[in-house]
């Protein structure tokens, strides 16, 4: 019987909606007045380093990190909104390569929720009239059926039809990142990255948010990529979870495994810093996190995170660690764990 090809994950190509390899996202510094006079060229910073992640269809996975770990470079270069290298298969068509007409069929498959809901409006706009918007770009509706289409994508959001007469400066943060939702359903995308949706949310809010991601991806079997820098909120709603540090996937799997039984220091110290009530008694104490990261434009060489790691060797300040993969469990980039297999 012939084998089947696999993806990065590890599972087969067909499972797969998205498939990363070796993403690289670099932005040039600005320079100093002296460098100028100089000439002296422009640092690049390395926001996104090599990385690798693989997402099935129909499943939830979380990135996690610190701030300037390169989670939301990662998530914009998934929808060519930053410039990036390597490879991004979205249905095995590698979307960095497509040309315009192509991206914009790509775009109807994939979205995006951002961080700030009320600067990802347009304030000229009223609500529904920034629905309307998309659609017609599209071509998904009639013109006459428009109406009743943005009265359905706000009821699917939890909002009243009177809000289609209202404009962003006059809702709320909660509203208004519902209505963000919305905009990213009209086009009803496969997948949906969600950069930090809830973060500038109060916790009431915050909750109520999560728990329409649940209902849309469980209705609609959206596959999602939820970035966060908190972990519990990924607990909440993630199957699988990625860990990030200054760039790079340190740590990928299950997300019971990555909570219950992380490998990666990093990780570790990330865990023992949620709330205890996340967890069963009897849990093991993990390593705390010490320090504050390099700046990504200053990276230390070898592993960019031995300068805080606990199980520091000789082996992490010369080489970094490679990309690695185990299939089925989780994996992870450190060089406490030599026998795991290479991607």
């Amino acid at each position: 019987m012939r084998a089947l090809a696999r993806g990065h994950g590890g599972w087969p190509v067909n499972d797969l909606l998205v498939d990363v390899r070796d993403l690289s996202v670099r932005y040039t510094l600005s320079r100093s007045f002296a460098d100028l006079l100089r000439r002296k060229p422009g640092r690049e910073l390395a926001a996104v380093d090599g990385a690798h992640l693989a997402i099935r269809k129909g499943e939830a996975v979380g990135l996690v990190g610190e701030s300037g770990s390169g989670k939301s470079s990662l998530g914009r270069a998934l929808l060519r909104l930053t410039p990036a290298t390597g490879e991004v298969r979205f249905d095995g068509t590698d979307v960095l390569r497509q040309d315009r007409r192509s991206l914009l069929a790509y775009r109807k498959r994939a979205q995006m929720v951002f961080q700030d809901p009320l600067a990802s409006l347009n304030p000229r706009f009223k609500v529904g009239e920034a629905l309307a918007e998309v659609l017609r770009v599209h071509r998904l509706t009639r013109r006459e059926e428009i109406p009743g289409r943005v009265a359905a994508l706000l009821d699917t959001v939890g909002l009243d039809t009177e809000f289609a007469d209202r404009r962003p400066r006059g809702l709320s943060g909660g509203q208004c990142q519902r209505v963000g939702i919305a905009r990213a359903l009209a086009v009803e995308p496969e997948f949906i990255i969600a950069d930090e949706p809830v973060s500038a949310l109060d916790l009431s809010i915050q909750a109520q948010i999560l728990n329409l991601f649940l209902r849309l991806q469980r209705e609609m079997q959206l596959t999602m990529l939820f970035i966060s820098h908190d972990l519990g909120v990924v607990h909440h709603l993630c199957q699988r979870v990625a860990v990030m540090y200054l760039g790079r996937i340190v740590e990928e799997g299950p997300a019971d495994e990555i909570f219950y039984h992380p490998k990666h220091p990093y990780t570790q110290s990330l865990v023992e810093a949620m709330p205890r009530v996340e967890f069963p008694k009897g849990r093991r104490e993990l390593p705390r996190l010490e320090g504050e990261p390099p700046s990504p434009a200053d990276k230390p060489p070898g592993c960019a995170f031995h300068p805080r790691c606990p199980h520091v060797m000789d082996a992490c300040r010369q080489d970094p660690p490679p990309s690695i993969r185990r299939v089925g469990a989780a994996a992870t980039a450190c060089h406490l764990y030599p026998e795991t297999e290479k991607a």
